[in-house]
């Protein structure tokens, strides 16, 4: 079966996955956690591509972006993943490939899932064990978007901003999201869609969706076509 190409639809908000090759680290000390952001900063910016949240961990890493064209985030990943890979194996004195084959991602329905999602990539040191709270961890842009620190790689989404007539009503409000956390539901959902390549959304929005490329963005029903299986009964 062929491989699925990627989903990527400039304007639209995408949730990307990297991960180490067998789950190898990717980040060994703070250097390595610094040099990603700030690639990842430069990289962005090039390319045409806002990120509106990240998480890094250790052999993996997760991105929230909206690209401004059509290749933007397809050309980021792949500067990203070049020059960190070069810087990476250079310092580390290691040669080969450091990814887990091809970044995955897919495309979100902002107005469902912006917010979730960040929470989501916020709580995923927690959920690993690496801290208490959110809060705590250093490599994630919880802390931007809850005023403990400046993060200049970021850019609001229009959704963020409607929390709140201040900065301080914004961050308390998300503060308040993440502190709720989300449902496990809703956590398989965004692992698995950004996994798979499908789509994540309500029925109208991906039925939208699918007006603007040709390759299937939802997973269909198994068997024949529903018309194909209505004519044979009729």
């Amino acid at each position: 079966m062929a491989r699925l190409p990627r989903l990527t639809l400039p304007g639209h908000l995408h949730h990307v996955i990297q991960r180490g090759n067998n789950r190898q680290p990717i980040f060994v000390d703070d250097q390595d956690f610094e040099t990603m952001r700030a690639l990842l900063a430069d990289k962005a910016r090039t390319h045409g591509v806002a990120v509106h949240a990240y998480v890094l961990m250790g052999n993996h890493f997760h991105l929230l972006l909206t690209p401004a064209t059509q290749d933007g985030l397809p050309q980021l990943m792949q500067a990203l993943g070049r020059r960190y890979v070069q810087y990476f194996n250079r310092r580390h004195a290691r040669s080969g490939t450091l990814w887990e084959g091809r970044y995955r991602g897919t495309v979100l329905q902002a107005g469902r899932y912006l917010l979730p999602c960040m929470v989501y990539l916020d709580l995923n040191p927690v959920r690993a064990g690496l801290v208490a709270q959110a809060a705590d961890y250093p490599w994630s842009s919880h802390g931007h978007w809850t005023g403990l620190r400046n993060d200049r790689l970021l850019t609001p989404h229009a959704l963020y901003w409607a929390l709140g007539n201040t900065p301080f009503a914004r961050e308390a409000a998300y503060a308040n999201l993440v502190q709720a956390g989300i449902g496990p539901q809703e956590q398989a959902a965004l692992t698995t869609s950004a996994l798979s390549g499908w789509a994540l959304g309500e029925a109208a929005f991906i039925a939208d969706l699918q007006k603007l490329t040709p390759r299937r963005i939802a997973r269909g029903q198994a068997g024949r076509p529903r018309k194909a299986r209505e004519i044979d009964s009729s």
